[in-house]
């Protein structure tokens, strides 16, 4: 049994817990594929200006972020402990297996959830894990899905959003889809550096990363989903979306308006009647973390488009460590029982920690 930690004080005082939810690792055996990757004179142009980046700057920005990724242990708590976070629920680092060739993505990703099972037996009071998978292979990430729920305790996957430039609106990924509902977890669609066919010129001005090419590309991704239909076919499936939603929720009257409009127009074959509008499904599928926006405003505009009980705290450890961020949210003028549903109780029920 671990000891309370001096952070489970001080949230009690607060009246709720911290539970960040979209906090990242990478094992060292990950970031030695990575090293190999990253020789090939081919190598994806996203993928080297985001890991390598990463992996050579010397930096003090990289250098954190590196020895912070591949820490389950004492410097992670020790961060935790001094920001306030009483749980962290941690998933594979962007761009996790799914930038592997498919037999290794598949082989690895096991390895990592194997990994990351173990920290959370180690710290169970601290860490919650989340399942990560091989796209390249459908139906293996659909077992994969399986094993993580039933053998390792893991109640939601991590997808880091396109592989190697593919769609999960594409439906030979549905399996993954159909696992999930069948298994009621959540996937954390997670941002990923951007795809060769659209990098170039957000890379050529430096736009291509957090700043907004990821957000741009991961809400991108979620709207094909809801587009080609994922939620008429899987009514049950629930997502999370980060970075309060990739601004999807911004868009949510134009992309209602225009979805119709496209529609009526039979513009494009790709483009279906709905059984819902698309800001239905944000309402009913999607859960939103507020990972790297520590914005009251932002916060509750999207509390009042989806509910409080869908939107959840995340801080996006190592990537954006701020403490003054925690403060921040602990003085948003909210009430006590909406507070609580953003840092706790929703990351609860969604990812069915028990207190």
């Amino acid at each position: 049994m671990e000891p309370t930690p001096p952070t489970s004080r001080l949230s009690n005082q607060m009246g709720y817990q911290r539970i960040a939810t979209e906090e990242a690792f990478a094992p060292p055996e990950m970031l030695d594929i990575y090293r190999k990757l990253l020789a090939h004179s081919d190598v994806d142009p996203g993928f080297k200006g985001l890991m390598g980046f990463y992996m050579s700057s010397p930096s003090a920005r990289a250098q954190h972020i590196m020895r912070c990724l591949q820490d389950l242990d004492q410097i992670r708590l020790q961060h935790m402990d001094e920001a306030g976070i009483d749980r962290q629920v941690i998933a594979l680092t962007a761009p996790g297996v799914q930038v592997m060739d498919k037999a290794t993505a598949v082989s690895f990703s096991r390895l990592a959830n194997d990994q990351l099972a173990e920290a959370v037996r180690r710290h169970p009071t601290r860490f919650t894990g989340m399942i990560a998978v091989a796209p390249q292979d459908p139906g293996e990430a659909a077992k994969e899905i399986e094993r993580g729920v039933t053998k390792l305790a893991m109640n939601s996957v991590i997808i880091n959003s396109h592989t190697q430039g593919e769609y999960l609106s594409d439906s030979k990924f549905w399996d993954i889809f159909a696992a999930a509902e069948a298994h009621d977890v959540p996937i954390y669609l997670h941002p990923n550096s951007l795809p060769r066919n659209m990098i170039q010129p957000f890379q050529e001005c430096g736009l291509d990363g957090a700043i907004y090419g990821f957000g741009v590309e991961t809400g991108l991704h979620a709207l094909r989903i809801i587009t080609a239909g994922v939620f008429d076919r899987f009514p049950k499936l629930q997502m999370i979306i980060g970075h309060m939603g990739e601004a999807l929720p911004f868009w949510a009257y134009r992309l209602d308006y225009m979805h119709r409009a496209t529609v009526a127009s039979n513009r494009y074959e790709s483009v279906k009647p709905l059984k819902k509008k698309p800001s239905d499904y944000l309402r009913e599928n999607f859960y939103i973390t507020n990972s790297g926006v520590a914005w009251e405003p932002a916060i509750k505009f999207t509390q009042s488009l989806i509910g409080v009980d869908r939107v959840l705290y995340a801080m996006d450890y190592p990537y954006q460590y701020a403490v003054e961020e925690v403060v921040a949210m602990d003085n948003m003028q909210m009430s006590a029982q909406d507070k609580k549903k953003f840092f706790q109780s929703n990351a609860e029920a969604v990812f069915k920690i028990k207190s």
